[in-house]
């Protein structure tokens, strides 16, 4: 079975898009931890106050899409749909 990982950053433009991210992050990790297939998922503001880093990693491509399409759906994802996302997603094997 092949591992989806996710590597990259987050980059706000503006103090509302970070306060966009500061108030859906919570849920977003809480929710995100607690599905299944998902290993790992870190999002972790850096010293930069307007990016966060961010690393996830999934059983499966099916995990990683059904996290992708829940979040689409999800008030972090229309909350934050308009902030850059700078994404590496590499498929391997386990």
């Amino acid at each position: 079975m092949s591992i989806v990982e996710v590597e990259g950053r987050l980059i706000c433009e503006s103090d509302e898009e970070v306060e966009a991210v500061l108030r859906h992050l919570p849920r977003h990790i809480e929710l995100t931890r607690a599905e299944p297939g998902c290993f790992r998922f870190d999002v972790e503001q850096a010293a930069d106050p307007y990016v966060w880093t961010v690393f996830e990693k999934f059983v499966s491509r099916a995990a990683f899409e059904r996290q992708q399409a829940r979040v689409g759906a999800s008030g972090w994802g229309r909350a934050t749909a308009g902030i850059k996302r700078d994404y590496v997603i590499s498929y391997g094997d386990r």
